[in-house]
Parts: structure tokens; C-alpha cells; sequence
């Protein structure tokens, strides 16, 4: 009988539009560093004879040499066997791991103490990101965003209809923000503006003096300062890790961070929002609560993993993050070491904290490249390496190596890299 079956249903009206497939979710969507490294993946030979060298991406997990402090594995199992885990969290986290975790760890390192209210644990720093650009967004308004940067900014910008503006970081001054650019962009509708220190691309650290005219011009210009932190402590050069909130005396900061880097548990997605407001600006403008009232409307960390986290914070021993340091520092000096020997590529900066290092390609040398994503696809293709297009981070003919790698694997990379870029060397006249 016609109109029965599977016929039938697809000449039906159904009431769903087309464009739940497109518009802002697919735009956003396609800014993701998985859809690009996706890319760069489908142009390996997989019939070719070499592993896939994958130094691409901000996973360490995969290296023998990054594993999880003992510690931290043994309070996850204590959490699960008490039983004391296994229901629902509060929808701002766990009373403990707010306050003998993560109030009582960030206050470390700052001249005055949080309490556990100004803490809300997140499904690890990526939901912090959401929940922060979510709460912001007003009509009509806009965000400072580093550039070269973390993509899920640009996302959840696009998402929220916010308007994202981008000030340069300079290479040359160790990825240092171009402040004059920042006051520039600023106008009465600028809501924040985001700073991620140590850099996820850059591998840069800022100093005490950076960070203090950050503040000061974020004051000038009336916006607070979102302060991605979720490589903290992970600081192996000259200069120290130092938290914005040091500076919340001077603007409103909102610091977020997780146990996803310095712990290497990316997994786990445990992290935090925390509002450093010590002149209690924030709380008057409601913005606690604004936070408070989106994550009632969203997912929780696992209560097992919240349970965990005092112990995981207390009892992982200082030996333990020397070593990753020191496993982080000689390979980033391998890297840079590396990099410099081979024309095409160069690196402005020599990485001094997170996981990565920012290169930027010298098409000019190179036969055939037409920009940075032909560049990583031809790599896979011909070398089995991946490697991430800057332009993903919004750094065209650049690209992100991941140094977080056990040294066989990347010098193995680097080496390809240098074969693969002189295969391809324009001859001199």
C-alpha cells in the first residue's frame, strides 16, 4: 500500500529542518583539532612499511615514559572500593575535593586563600571553556583571543554568537601577548579577553612582568581575564610557572585548569573554574552564581574521580613532577635542537613549558607545498608522521609538534620530517 514502509516514511513531511545539519554547530564543529588531525590521519599510505609517528596531538599517554603517578592510580581505587562514590555529585562538585583539593592547591601559589565557593569542578578543562564562554555571552558582545590559540575557544565563541578578536602573540618577544593590540580591539562590548600560560601552542611561559601588564591592561580597558591554566606547574625553562591569580588584586581573573596535564590523566576529565576576586567584583556581578546555574544544567565529573582527587593532590610525591620536567625538558631541547637543522622549517622560540613547540614553514624553500594543511597531508602520505596544521590554531604556514614523546619516537619523527623537507627542497639557482 503506498505510503507504508520505508518509502512511504521518507516522502512523509517530516518537521526537522536541514539546517540542524549545518549552520553554527557544523561551523563550530569543524574548528575542532580532532576534524583536522582527522584530515591529516586519512592521507596515510596504511599500506606503507613504517609506523605512524603521531606527534601531533597534546596526548602524552600513549609514550611509556608519561604514566600517572602511582598515587593517583591507587586513590581511584581506594575511592571505588570504599563505595562512597557511586552516586550523584553535587552539581558544583564534591565539598572535599573542592576544598582540601583544589582551593587548599591553587592557594599555594597565591597571596590570599580561596575558599571552597570559589571553586566548581568540570568535566575537565574543556567543559570549563564551555561553561565559562556560555555564561559571558551577551548580545552584541565580543572576546580577546590569542592567536595562534586553543580552537575550542573559537568554537564555543561561534557557538554562543559571540564575537571572538584575535591579538597576536610575538614570536620573536617568546609569545609574548601584543598588548598595544589587545587596547585596540577593546571597546565597551568587549566581555574578557583569555590568556593560556604556559602556552598551548607556543610552549611558552610568561614572567612575573608579562603577566603584570597583562593585568593592568585588562584593568584599563574594564574586562576580566579568563586564565587557562591547565599546563600549570608544567614550567622547565628559565622562568617559573606563575599563576594570573597573583594579579586578581588588580582584575577579576577566572582561572581554570584540571589533573588532566600535570598528571597526565586526560581521561579522567577532572577540572575547575575558579573565580580569583578578592575585591569581590565577580560576586557582585552575579557571576558566581551565573556559573553555579549553568552547570546545574550540564554534566558532573565522575563522583569516583572527585572522591580521588584529595589524595591524588596529597600524595603525589614532588619526585614525581621533577621527572616530568625533566623528561619534558630534554625533549624539548631535542626538538628545537632538531628543528634548526633542517631548511624549511624554523622555530622562532625554544619551548619552555607545556608540550609543544610552534614552527613555521618556509614555503619558499619548499616544491609543491601550498600552504600549511598540504604540508601535514604530504608528510603523512609520504613519511607516516603527523604533525598539526597551524592553521588549525589560526597560524597560517605554521605547524604544532607535540614534544611529549619518548626520544626514540621523536627523533624518528624529526628525522622524517628533515628527509621529507629535503626531498622536496626547491634547487638553488
Amino acid at each position: 500500500m503506498e505510503g507504508n514502509g520505508v518509502a512511504g516514511a521518507l516522502r512523509r513531511p517530516w518537521r526537522i529542518s536541514r539546517s540542524s545539519a549545518g549552520g553554527p554547530l557544523a561551523s563550530a564543529g569543524s574548528m575542532s583539532i580532532r576534524v583536522v588531525l582527522d584530515r591529516v590521519f586519512s592521507a596515510v599510505d596504511v599500506s606503507g612499511p613504517r609506523p605512524i609517528l603521531a606527534v601531533g596531538n597534546g596526548d602524552p599517554t600513549a609514550c611509556a615514559s608519561f604514566r600517572p603517578p602511582l598515587e593517583a592510580e591507587e586513590a581511584v581505587v581506594e575511592a571505588l572500593r570504599s563505595r562512597k562514590h557511586n552516586g550523584y555529585s553535587p552539581s558544583v562538585g564534591v565539598l572535599p575535593a573542592r576544598r582540601s583539593a583544589v582551593a587548599e592547591y591553587l592557594s599555594r601559589d597565591l597571596p590570599y586563600q580561596l575558599s571552597p565557593d570559589d571553586i566548581y569542578l568540570t568535566s575537565g578543562c574543556c567543559q570549563a571553556i564551555e561553561v565559562m564562554i556560555s555564561v559571558l555571552a551577551r548580545p552584541g558582545s565580543n572576546i580577546l583571543l590569542p592567536k595562534p590559540g586553543f580552537p575550542l575557544y573559537e568554537s564555543r565563541t561561534m557557538f554562543s554568537n559571540l564575537e571572538a578578536r584575535h591579538f597576536n602573540l610575538i614570536p620573536e618577544q617568546g609569545w609574548e601577548a601584543d598588548l598595544e593590540a589587545v587596547e585596540a580591539l577593546a571597546d565597551e562590548n568587549t566581555i574578557a579577553m583569555v590568556i593560556i600560560n604556559p602556552s598551548n601552542p607556543c610552549g611558552s611561559v610568561y614572567s612575573h612582568d608579562h603577566l603584570a601588564k597583562i593585568a593592568e591592561t585588562a584593568r584599563k580597558l574594564g574586562i576580566i581575564i579568563i586564565a587557562d591554566e591547565v599546563y600549570d606547574h608544567l614550567s622547565f625553562g628559565n622562568k617559573p610557572f606563575i599563576p594570573m591569580g597573583v594579579f586578581a588584586d588588580i582584575v577579576p581573573v577566572i582561572t581554570m585548569g584540571s589533573i588532566s596535564k600535570r598528571w597526565l590523566v586526560p581521561g579522567w576529565r577532572l577540572g575547575w573554574i575558579a573565580t580569583c576576586d578578592p575585591n569581590g567584583i565577580l560576586k557582585e556581578a552575579k557571576v558566581d552564581k551565573s556559573i553555579e546555574s549553568y552547570i546545574n544544567i550540564t554534566n558532573d565529573p565522575a563522583t569516583f574521580i572527585q572522591g580521588a582527587v584529595p589524595q591524588i593532590i596529597a600524595n603525589t610525591k614532588e619526585d614525581y613532577f621533577n621527572k616530568i620536567l625533566n623528561l619534558l625538558r630534554n625533549s624539548a631541547d631535542l626538538c628545537y635542537g632538531k628543528i634548526q637543522e633542517i631548511r624549511g622549517i624554523t622555530c622562532p622560540h625554544k619551548p619552555e613549558g607545556s608540550m609543544f613547540v610552534m614552527v613555521k614553514l618556509d614555503l619558499s624553500c619548499l616544491d609543491g607545498m601550498q600552504d600549511d594543511l598540504d604540508f601535514c597531508c604530504k608528510l603523512a602520505k609520504e613519511e607516516s608522521v603527523i604533525v598539526l596544521p597551524g592553521s588549525a590554531l589560526g597560524m597560517k604556514d605554521w605547524i604544532r609538534i607535540t614534544f611529549a614523546s619518548d626520544v626514540p619516537t621523536l627523533e624518528n619523527a624529526l628525522e622524517r620530517i628533515k628527509s621529507f623537507c629535503q626531498r622536496h627542497a626547491k634547487v638553488e639557482a
